[in-house]
């Protein structure tokens, strides 16, 4: 399945719970998975509610009284790493959390390990975030995508004063992805939601090409007159692959995302690491093009295309491996030949082929590193090697 945020009206921790068990999340699932979670002092309360001119489910983390202390994002970690959470889950929970973590400590010049949370703040944090993940789980949420996210305007009343809104800590996690300000004089998004949506989304465009299944609307806490202050979302299968006859040609369509950045300030050696990290993370195809960039820096434009699935991990990588500062991301529709693949045996040892029909002709392509391969081991030189493949297909057929 895939699920679409669209935040219209912001995100927050409480809306995504909200929305999933709107769009067919079971309270009653919900609250029996939670129970991995080695935490106490609180219940779910959810209700129908009205924001605006749409009715939608409100879910609230009733907290009963709990010890004035707080939890720093070490003690978190351990409690996370302790429970009994679905691996992926869990996986995702700690990803969150560490991101949430290095914003707050950013904006308040701490170190990571330094931050923490108000006993009632990590219980709220805590089961909005990981219920949320495990309200995916639960749904078969396999991939992601969200709108540009709405933060709102105007100002917050923070533990240390007056604050612009978005907040120094969602302005943070926001680094990177599309916001936007329109509606009522209130913060929209929280750092809550905006760590949530930014760990499992990469995707951010208007709504793909998808077959909806259901759609959920999560109520925020802020009722603003006149305002749908909400978070929908579409729980979505996406468009299959078809497939068409076109004159002799067999056609298949299908939708793949494409990751675009700019650099120019990187070891040139860095690349070759770099292709090979991205292939072996589910990249389809990696290109470079020379460009020429600001005050006439000689830099390259790297190109991933990948399965929507894999978009997340590969920007990540990207981040993680070059000196990039953004990624763009588009949803593009793709259309290909039909191919096969097959397997040629040499008395040296077996080839891949891959084969497909243009037309009336029938294409044979040995996989050049099985080639590479035989050539190293036997010294027969790679293209008498590709051509040796060629005749055992001539032969064959």
């Amino acid at each position: 399945m895939h699920l679409h945020f669209d935040c219209f009206s912001g995100i927050s921790g409480d809306m995504t719970l909200g929305a999933l068990v709107d769009a067919g999340l079971s309270p009653r699932a919900l609250r029996q998975r939670l129970k991995a979670l080695p935490l106490s002092g609180y219940r779910l309360k959810v209700s129908k509610v009205r924001r605006g001119a749409v009715h939608a489910t409100k879910v609230d983390v009733v907290i009963s009284k709990v010890a004035e202390k707080r939890r720093s994002w070490p003690q978190i970690r351990r409690l996370l790493s302790a429970s009994h959470l679905p691996p992926t889950v869990k996986k995702q929970a700690l990803a969150v959390f560490e991101r949430l973590a290095t914003a707050e400590g950013k904006v308040h010049g701490q170190d990571p390990a330094l931050v923490s949370f108000h006993e009632v703040g990590a219980i709220d944090a805590l089961v909005d975030i990981v219920g949320g993940l495990l309200g995916c789980h639960e749904l078969g949420v396999k991939t992601f995508s969200a709108s540009s996210v709405n933060v709102g305007s105007g100002t917050i009343d923070g533990t240390h004063g007056m604050l612009p809104v978005p907040g120094p800590a969602v302005a943070e996690l926001a680094k990177g992805y599309p916001i936007y300000s329109q509606g009522p004089a209130v913060e929209l998004a929280t750092p809550t939601g905006m760590a949530l949506l930014t760990t499992l989304t990469q995707t951010f465009d208007r709504l793909p090409p998808l077959v909806t299944g259901s759609v959920g609307y999560g109520a925020g806490t802020a009722n603003p007159p006149d305002w749908p202050n909400v978070l929908r979302v579409f729980l979505t299968t996406p468009v299959p692959t078809s497939s068409l006859l076109l004159g002799e040609e067999r056609i298949e369509a299908d939708q793949v995302i494409q990751l675009e950045t700019n650099i120019d300030d990187m070891n040139p050696q860095l690349y070759e690491v770099v292709m090979e990290r991205l292939f072996e993370n589910g990249a389809l195809d990696v290109s470079m093009t020379p460009t020429i960039m600001k005050r006439n820096r000689p830099g390259i434009i790297l190109t991933v295309l990948a399965k929507p699935e894999h978009a997340g991990m590969l920007t990540q990588l990207l981040f993680r491996e070059t000196t990039t500062l953004g990624v763009r991301s588009q949803l593009i529709s793709r259309t290909t030949l039909a191919r096969s693949m097959q397997t040629i045996r040499l008395p040296q040892g077996r080839v891949r082929v891959k084969s497909v029909h243009a037309g009336k002709i029938l294409k044979h392509r040995p996989e050049f590193q099985d080639c590479q391969a035989i050539a190293k081991k036997t010294g027969i030189p790679v293209q008498e090697v590709i051509e040796r493949v060629m005749q055992a297909i001539r032969d064959r057929d």
